[in-house]
């Protein structure tokens, strides 16, 4: 009788086995690297993973998160993903140096980027002055309005943070809106709206993160990197519709990759990002990467000589 349970458990445990396997392989592999560690900048990928959304769409996503010595352009390059983050201007830099790659989801519809001035000022009144600019980013529109406005900014890097500017280094940060100007705002620094200058206000709003793969990529696995679009939206769409949830799932991924962060400066994020997708032209997300910002955004980086020739709206979109 014992024979007979073992027999049938042995195949059970094979049956479900064999279903698992192939449950896998009706699923196509789809590795992703984010732009950055683990934080709600990512919230609508993490939802579209723990919701299923995904695995609906036909998808084995696996989100991975790149390092300081592995970036997302590195992995791409190496083959250890199929998709990564960038931004429309560094998509646009790499295509222009004989990198392709597309566009497959565009997520962020404005600039966030700002700079803000130590002294009450405006930052385009300081000329001259040293102002703290990222290491890990090419800083494409700081570069492109510090020589349209004539600034002349002598240029300081940091990694991450805000406390060279805190201390004084520097009479100036570039900061994104969704991140460290909240940390700004944490720490107890008293800043005027005359000491900010928001890039989206002005004539430098460039949409900023999207997801690209490389172009032989694309032509092979069309399907796959449209439902992968498809089920990215539906969880961005999920999380501005469920944002306390959102922000459940997005702690979940902080605690897992050790992120530094709190759920309050989290939810900060989260709100910000979502509003950073709205178009100010209608009101709507979107979801899209705009031609005209496209010729926008290529005419300025031609004319400041940060790319060697102009980029079309037809190569980032594979058309």
């Amino acid at each position: 009788m014992k024979g007979k349970n073992y027999r049938r458990l042995a195949i059970v445990t094979t049956l479900l086995l064999l279903s698992t396997i192939i449950a896998r392989a009706q699923h196509e592999r789809f590795v992703f690297t984010t732009a950055w560690m683990a934080q709600a900048q990512f919230a609508g990928y993490y939802v579209a993973y723990e919701r299923g959304f995904y695995k609906e769409a036909g998808l084995d996503v696996d989100i991975q998160h790149p390092t300081l010595t592995s970036s997302a352009l590195t992995r791409l390059k190496s083959q250890q993903c199929h998709a990564a983050m960038f931004s429309l201007l560094s998509a646009m830099d790499f295509i222009s140096q004989g990198f392709p790659l597309v566009n497959i989801f565009q997520e962020s519809m404005n600039s966030s980027n700002m700079l803000i001035s130590r002294w009450d000022t405006n930052p385009l009144k300081m000329k001259g002055k040293k102002v703290a600019i990222f290491n890990s980013d090419p800083n494409y529109l700081t570069f492109i309005m510090d020589r349209r406005e004539g600034t002349h900014y002598k240029w300081v890097r940091f990694t991450s943070g805000i406390n060279l500017f805190l201390s004084g280094a520097v009479d100036a940060t570039m900061v994104v809106s969704y991140n460290e100007y909240y940390q700004l705002l944490q720490s107890g620094f008293k800043f005027t709206d005359e000491s900010i200058y928001r890039f989206s206000d002005h004539d430098y709003n460039i949409q900023e993160m999207g997801v690209y793969v490389k172009r032989d990529y694309f032509e092979k696995h069309r399907t796959a990197c449209q439902n992968f679009a498809k089920a990215s939206r539906r969880g961005w769409e999920w999380a501005a519709a469920h944002p306390k949830e959102a922000l459940d799932i997005v702690m979940k991924y902080v605690r897992k990759y050790h992120s530094p962060t709190n759920r309050h400066m989290q939810k900060l994020m989260l709100e910000e990002c979502l509003r950073l997708q709205i178009n100010k032209d209608s009101g709507k997300r979107e979801f899209r990467v705009r031609e005209d910002m496209v010729e926008k955004a290529s005419q300025m980086m031609t004319e400041s000589g940060l790319i060697a020739r102009p980029v079309t709206y037809q190569e980032i979109m594979g058309l």
